[in-house]
């Protein structure tokens, strides 16, 4: 799962580096409009969600390579909720700028 999440970053990486880049010179508005549209609303969600999960995957392993103790269920859950919250946050952002504006 860490490598399908790894390969579906490179694109979705870089079409937010090339897109953070084209909208370097740009104004809160236009940045919002940006956001605000379908496509990028949907691309954004996706790499969120990529995001989050490969992050958790990655720091499940560390942990477990790492942490020999009887804490680490309770670290690996801790991990995946906060990851889940992190991501939900950043889902909530890009929905409320793309509905509200």
């Amino acid at each position: 799962a860490q490598r399908v999440t790894a390969f579906a970053l490179l694109p979705l990486s870089l079409w937010f580096a090339g897109a953070i880049i084209a909208h370097t010179g740009s104004d809160y508005g236009a940045f919002v409009a940006w956001i605000g549209t379908p496509l990028t609303s949907c691309l954004m969600i996706l790499l969120l969600i990529v995001l989050f999960y490969h992050m958790s995957l990655g720091l499940q392993v560390v942990l477990e390579d790492y942490a020999h103790s009887g804490v680490r269920f309770a670290a690996v859950v801790a991990i995946r909720l906060g990851c889940i919250g992190l991501a939900v946050i950043g889902i909530l952002s890009v929905l409320r700028i793309a509905f509200v504006g």
